[in-house]
């Protein structure tokens, strides 16, 4: 069934908040400057909201939270890990391209779990197929192929997984 929109002066209260709030950051507080945010504010999201999809929520929001941390955590490590290879000997390193098997298929989750890919340092999603069925990583550094792809998934899509319900 089509949902159908109905007009409200606010689609996304947070989002008008924050334009008007960093257009007066980027701008001095004059009146003429707070007004002409204010219309920024209330206009934009006005034409973009039609563009967007219903939020997609977390399913378990603590898991959310601890993915996160695991992210924070594993950026900081494979910053060291980088580092420490760059600086050694270019002979050292073992480019290679893998081929990710896919189970996510939704788009928000997806879009987290191929940026979770590029955010650590080390990997960098390349392309996501046109069937959502596998996703091409670029990797700095290859020793075993199918013990990455595991990690990958085990790490990062499995907990995307569950948080989203997918």
């Amino acid at each position: 069934m089509d949902k159908v929109r109905k007009f409200v002066w606010f689609p996304t209260p947070f989002t008008s908040v924050l334009l008007w709030l960093v257009w007066q950051v980027l701008h001095d507080f004059s009146r003429g400057h707070m007004v002409l945010g204010a219309i920024f504010a209330i206009v934009i999201p006005w034409i973009v909201a039609p563009l967007s999809e219903d939020a997609v929520i977390a399913k378990k929001p603590i898991k959310a939270v601890i993915f996160m941390f695991r992210l924070f955590i594993d950026i900081a490590v494979s910053n060291y890990d980088v580092a420490k290879r760059v600086l050694k000997s270019n002979r050292s390193l073992k480019p290679a391209f893998i081929v990710v098997p896919l189970d996510i298929k939704e788009p928000v989750p997806l879009t987290i779990f191929t940026s979770s890919v590029s955010l650590t340092p080390g990997t960098v999603s390349v392309e996501l197929s046109e069937d959502r069925k596998w996703l091409y990583v670029h990797v700095l550094h290859l020793e075993d192929e199918p013990a990455l792809i595991k990690l990958i998934k085990d790490r990062y899509e499995a907990p995307l997984k569950e948080i989203f319900g997918c």
